[in-house]
């Protein structure tokens, strides 16, 4: 049943991820992979939210704890896509972008986790 669980909030957290790509390339356009950065910026800080209440008042079971952090949070904050939208601009875009990605989007987790 975990695996279930976990795999019905990865679907859930890709298919989400996917959304808020695709609204950030129609509302502010360019190369820049700014619904990656939302997207990793958001989890991190939901998933920081989600642990923070965890270890406060254990108010999700275990089953509820996978389908949100692993599943859902763990799909939804992928770094691979951002891994790879960085080396896509490396390769196709301007030099610099993904020099300018990188350190806001390092700050930006480790933020939004805390």
């Amino acid at each position: 049943m975990t695996y279930l669980l976990v795999g019905i909030g990865g679907f859930l957290g890709a298919v989400s991820r996917f959304a808020v790509a695709n609204w950030a390339a129609r509302l502010f356009g360019g190369p820049f992979p700014l619904g990656t950065f939302i997207a990793n910026v958001s989890g991190s800080f939901l998933l920081g939210v989600t642990l923070a209440v965890l270890e406060d008042k254990a108010s999700l079971n275990g089953s509820q704890r996978h389908f949100l952090v692993a599943g859902f949070l763990g799909a939804y904050t992928t770094f691979s896509t951002f891994s790879y939208e960085s080396l896509h601009l490396f390769q196709h875009g301007p030099m610099l972008q993904p020099r300018r990605l990188r350190p806001p989007g390092s700050v930006g987790r480790l933020g939004g986790g805390l």
